[in-house]
């Protein structure tokens, strides 16, 4: 297993060991806990050596998601490296059936992703469900807007970005991870974004199940790259949002 330089995954080198834990976790672990019998990054010396100060190796974290996603025989022929992320992000958003600009950024493509799944959600959503998810990112007079209008909304919300894009961003994944690998996001939040992690569980996670039900079920790579990706969009709003905080302050 060896790193691809990849621009789109160099921001995790950026990151608190504390923040990656989530991801490390879902790149060695499956949903019952157990650890992946085809997970590599144990195995690595750099690993052994600084576990959990996973910044030290975030290089041979960000190699473990790029083999995921490669063809195991062509991961071979390449000398070990997998492939870029954003070839990672495309398969996912493919077999999640996402529409997608192949020429967009990566954050343009993750948005599209987890606004896929939360387009998705919103139609399983009661109105108090979409009023609590309204009031996290301050959307007012929720009662007077239809979900279509809702959904215009929070896409505004995350083409704007800042905190509230990154608090939007948090529900959502927070609530496929538990779907999905059996445990949320353990970064620390309000009381008031924490309930509405909560409450979009029931309604993200239906969405989800489904999608995954769909997907061959039988390749133990989407097992990994799926949870993988969501967590990588995560980590990439909270360091956008806390790089442009600090701009902000020092400026």
């Amino acid at each position: 297993m060896a790193y691809r330089d990849d621009s789109d995954l160099e921001f995790l080198s950026k990151l608190d060991s504390e923040s990656m834990n989530d991801l490390v976790y879902c790149l060695v672990h499956d949903k019952d806990g157990s650890v992946r019998l085809t997970e590599e990054l144990t195995t690595n010396d750099m690993y052994k050596a600084w576990f959990p100060d996973h910044r030290r190796y975030w290089e041979s974290v960000a190699a473990e998601i790029q083999c995921f996603g490669g063809n195991t025989f062509a991961t071979m022929l390449r000398g070990g490296k997998g492939v870029l992320y954003k070839e990672v992000l495309q398969d996912v958003c493919d077999k999640m059936r996402v529409n997608y600009n192949s020429s967009s950024s990566v954050e343009k493509i993750e948005q599209n992703l987890l606004m896929k799944i939360l387009t998705d959600a919103v139609e399983k959503m009661t109105p108090a469900e979409l009023k609590e998810l309204a009031d996290a990112v301050g959307v007012k007079n929720v009662g007077l807007l239809t979900s279509e209008a809702m959904l215009g909304v929070f896409q505004a919300v995350f083409k704007a970005g800042g905190f509230k894009s990154y608090q939007l961003t948090l529900i959502i994944v927070n609530a496929i991870l538990k779907a999905l690998i059996g445990r949320g996001l353990s970064l620390a939040g309000n009381v008031a974004l924490t309930r509405t992690m909560a409450v979009l569980t029931g309604p993200i996670g239906w969405v989800i199940t489904g999608a995954w039900t769909a997907i061959d079920i039988a390749s133990p790579a989407y097992r990994v790259t799926i949870p993988a990706v969501i967590q990588v969009a995560a980590l990439r709003q909270k360091y956008l949002y806390e790089t442009q905080a600090s701009q902000v302050e020092f400026s």
